[in-house]
């Protein structure tokens, strides 16, 4: 096998929870991606113009973004975390069983909030979950876990296809006009950002002929199993309220290690209090109380804040990118035919989930810290060669391809890394995910003004700029680590990775 034996263990022992948290992630991927090509149809079954129902973008997006920052509250137990990843993808199976019944934009947009408010806590909830279970060998997992978000963006848009109109769903005077302006409009509204559609009149009024209700309730069905495998791990760890029968208290890592290591109980009771692996792991407001920044050296704060603007940077490129790579290559000078340049959202998150599948081996033989730098100088060279041959309709095709390769890990890996950097002990997992929330927001609407203002060839320019930034920060990331005090020998050696036996027990 392509990993050793003692991560093979870990994995063994941590199975179920490990697929549950990976599944849950599929559940955050299958509702990212399915507003781009639907949302002509919401709009038709909402009876709303372009511009009113473009605002559910913003609500699922500014939602998700609360939800990262909310999460951690609910992750101080495993039960809480485990009620709490339930209840998230329940409500997505609900979201979607519900969409087809929204006949209002402003009911819409309110669905599609909780819908947002439930990714959020998926992602910050399992990936600090896997971090806990696996520390420094989480790298590999966290690429697994971030390429099941790829899979599920690729899923939905594939089942919404069959179900979508060909023709305008609203059946009105000048129904002919608006649908020769459909295709067109459909593949500006790719996922994450609509793109800028305020010259196309589409009718308001009229017999609405939609059915993608199916698509949406299909969703719903095929989705229904994540919160069914999240039941189960909180049935099996005793935590469902009516049928944890001879309830018993949650026991720590150390505990656990009594449990299976009986004959070192004299060892560990002698060996002094380990340094619990997930202390430092808080919410955004707790990681924010003064309590948290006594006595820490600076270089503390430089490595969270340049880990999180480094991901600001990458996500944001990620999701300004798939909004905009459309509306760049219908635009002079390359003028790609409208059919043609609809594939290229698609090859861009095709490539960033088959990159995703690559990370999985390589992870396990490559450290977090080369492949973040792989990564970013991978971007920054596919914007300037992209730049330079800004004239060639091939070369935009296989830079979009490179661009979801390199861009693929960046999450997982930096993750990986700053965790390692700090020992375990920092509010890695939280800044990250809210960093990477912020930027993809942020930079997308940065970027489309830009493009408003200064033409589509402002869109490359706006990623080279943002690639230079990246590599910046992550210089700087390497500087303060280099600069961050080591752990204390003695800790190092009374830690969980010495003792492969105890390491990755699934805490509870």
């Amino acid at each position: 096998m392509w990993w050793d034996e003692r991560v093979s263990a870990r994995f063994r022992r941590n199975l179920q929870p490990t697929l549950t948290y990976w599944s849950v992630f599929f559940s955050f991927g299958l509702c990212i991606a399915f507003l781009g090509p639907t949302l002509l149809d919401l709009r038709c079954q909402t009876q709303s113009s372009l511009s009113q129902i473009t605002w559910v973008f913003f609500s699922q997006q500014f939602c998700l973004l609360l939800g990262s920052c909310l999460g951690g509250v609910f992750k101080r137990t495993l039960a809480q975390s485990l009620l709490a990843l339930f209840a998230s993808s329940l409500a997505i199976s609900l979201v979607f069983a519900i969409i087809p019944l929204c006949h209002n934009v402003v009911l819409l947009a309110v669905v599609m909030a909780v819908a947002g408010l439930a990714m959020g806590c998926i992602d910050t909830i399992s990936n600090m979950q896997l971090v806990k279970i696996y520390q420094k060998d989480s790298a590999i997992f966290l690429q697994a876990l971030h390429f099941f978000v790829g899979f599920g963006a690729l899923l939905s848009p594939l089942i919404a296809d069959p179900f979508l109109s060909d023709t305008n769903c609203i059946l009105a005077n000048g129904t002919a006009n608006a649908s020769s302006n459909l295709p067109h409009i459909r593949k500006s509204l790719v996922p994450h950002h609509p793109g800028n559609l305020s010259h196309y009149e589409l009718p308001m009024k009229g017999l609405v002929v939609t059915r993608v209700s199916y698509a949406f309730w299909i969703m719903a069905l095929i989705n229904l199993p994540v919160p069914i495998a999240v039941f189960f791990l909180l049935y099996k760890e005793r935590m469902v309220p009516c049928f944890n029968g001879s309830s018993h208290p949650l026991l720590s890592a150390d505990e656990l290690a009594l449990e299976t290591r009986p004959g070192d109980k004299d060892e560990l009771s002698t060996a002094g209090p380990r340094p619990h692996p997930a202390a430092g792991h808080e919410d955004l407001f707790s990681c924010c109380q003064s309590k948290n920044f006594q006595g820490v050296s600076f270089t503390y704060f430089a490595v969270h804040i340049t880990g999180a603007l480094v991901l600001f940077m990458t996500d944001g490129i990620v999701g300004e990118y798939s909004g905009f790579v459309y509306s760049y290559a219908v635009e002079e000078p390359l003028a790609v035919v409208h059919k043609v340049a609809g594939y290229l959202p698609s090859l861009f998150w095709g490539f960033i989930t088959l990159g995703r599948l690559i990370s999985i081996p390589v992870s396990y033989r490559m450290k977090p810290a080369t492949m973040v730098f792989i990564n970013v100088v991978g971007v920054l060279i596919t914007f300037l060669l992209l730049l330079i041959f800004s004239s060639s309709v091939v070369f935009l095709f296989v830079g979009t391809a490179s661009l979801g390769l390199f861009l693929s890990s960046t999450f997982p890996s930096m993750l990986a890394y700053t965790e390692d950097i700090l020992q375990y002990q920092g509010c890695a997992t939280t800044v990250l995910v809210t960093g990477a929330g912020i930027g993809e927001m942020v930079l997308q609407l940065l970027v489309g003004s830009i493009i408003h203002d200064r033409g589509s060839y402002s869109f490359l320019v706006c990623g080279m700029i943002f690639g230079c930034l990246a590599f910046t920060f992550y210089a700087l990331l390497v500087f303060f680590h280099r600069m961050y005090p080591k752990p204390c020998p003695e800790l190092d050696e009374a830690s969980p990775e010495k003792t492969p036996e105890d390491a990755g027990q699934y805490q509870r």
